[in-house]
């Protein structure tokens, strides 16, 4: 069947572009990986078919371990980084190459997917020539084996040996552990003593990429009311009850900030009735009313998400004046909590965008440009983005991250193995 499938694959891995503008051993790197794109597919399907779930630590580390045999043929010095078993989560693989000379890099990747193993999502399944889907194929197992295929290039290209790389693969990207500073402790440590961070997560194309990410971070909306029959509501003994002050307060943070550029506030679970209870850790709750009662609880939990510090304590400021401004018979509360910071667009990133378009331009396949932050959420590289230039959206391409049937391109994806592959070879020099 695998045969079957790498067979079906061939046409997508059309002819390259002309390539007169690179150098010989980047020529290499670009032949080592037009000729091995049968094996970095074969790694993808392997690791696409292994459930990796945040919460499936065995799945997590299974993934780990076959990137760990890869990378150790590479001469990486391999280790595993665990977690407290209060986290309740896998670990980190970490990759170490030390060099004699070059700028240190950083390379992300994450080995868990939102698919647990009783989700709907299936194992790798071609479409049709340019066109694969399967559980995580390009969130993010697909731009892990970008990582990979690329420093494989480049060892065959003789420029390995003297490059310094800390190859980074979280087991919980998609739900961290918490306290979330303890999950990314040795992480970030790791991080700032490197010069340049990239990030694989999907590409949009082969002509954008992310220079800045948004930040995340969440929020707790609880409103208490006086309680009664639902025939006195709305009057000065009764009161509006608290599901009509919580759809207050919500809409009038859609009135107020929803044209803000980057900055979004999204409710995900709302609960309101007679007795009410709500389990944060595994985003559920339970809710008992009737219709002739006024409602004496609602609680809402959401996020908020933003492109830089001032932008998010100026929405927090915001959300509190509009919370504090209570219906009559209510009182509400807002609780904020941070997520990850974000990655602003600073002129480290501007700069290393550059660098990328210049290389797509020798490929061949046109200039690259910063996409829009507003299509992205947070990420890994947001926790180190305040110490190292970095860019972001370097993986595989594909559409319908987090959703069953989320797919990768395979007719971009050799191209944006090559672009990585340069890349890291040009910024190491």
């Amino acid at each position: 069947m695998r045969k079957l499938l790498l067979s079906l694959l061939l046409p997508a891995f059309a002819a390259a572009p002309g390539y007169s503008q690179l150098t010989a051993p980047e020529k290499k790197a670009i032949a080592y990986i037009n000729t091995h794109m049968s094996a970095a597919m074969q790694l993808l399907i392997e690791t696409v078919n292994i459930n990796s779930g945040t919460l499936n630590i065995d799945g997590v580390k299974k993934v780990g371990s076959l990137y760990a045999h890869e990378l150790e043929q590479l001469g990486f010095t391999v280790e595993w980084v665990s977690e407290p078993d209060s986290l309740h989560r896998a670990g980190h693989l970490v990759a170490t190459h030390t060099g004699k000379k070059g700028k240190k890099l950083f390379l992300i990747g994450h080995l868990d997917t939102v698919f647990e193993p009783d989700m709907p999502a299936g194992p790798y399944t071609v479409i049709n020539d340019s066109t694969a889907t399967g559980q995580g194929v390009n969130d993010m197992k697909g731009g892990d084996v970008v990582i990979i295929t690329a420093l494989a290039a480049l060892q065959a290209a003789g420029q390995l040996k003297d490059m310094n790389v800390i190859a980074y693969f979280t087991g919980d990207e998609e739900r961290s552990g918490t306290p979330h500073a303890v999950a990314r402790q040795d992480f970030i440590a790791r991080a700032r003593t490197c010069d340049i961070a990239l990030a694989f997560e999907p590409a949009q194309g082969l002509h954008t990429v992310a220079a800045a990410r948004r930040g995340s971070s969440s929020w707790t909306l609880t409103v208490t009311a006086k309680t009664g029959h639902s025939a006195r509501v709305f009057s000065d003994s009764a009161g509006d009850g608290a599901i009509y002050e919580a759809a207050r307060v919500l809409n009038t943070f859609r009135e107020q900030l929803g044209a803000e550029p980057y900055l979004t506030f999204n409710p995900g679970l709302i609960i309101g009735g007679s007795d009410i209870k709500m389990d944060p850790q595994d985003a559920r709750g339970t809710a008992v009313g009737k219709s002739n009662i006024i409602s004496p609880a609602t609680r809402v939990t959401g996020d908020l998400r933003f492109l830089s510090e001032g932008q998010k304590n100026a929405a927090r400021e915001k959300m509190s004046v509009i919370v504090a401004n209570s219906l009559p018979g209510t009182h509400s509360t807002i609780y904020f909590s941070d997520g990850l910071p974000a990655m602003p667009p600073t002129p480290g990133n501007l700069n290393l965008v550059t660098e990328l378009s210049k290389i797509t331009m020798d490929m061949g396949i046109g200039p690259t440009e910063a996409g829009d932050p507003g299509v992205r959420g947070a990420g890994d590289i947001s926790d180190i983005a305040q110490y190292v230039d970095c860019l972001d959206g370097l993986g595989a391409p594909g559409d319908g991250a987090h959703k069953a049937g989320e797919t990768i391109n395979l007719k971009e994806y050799p191209l944006c193995i090559q672009r990585a592959a340069l890349l890291l070879y040009r910024l190491s020099r």
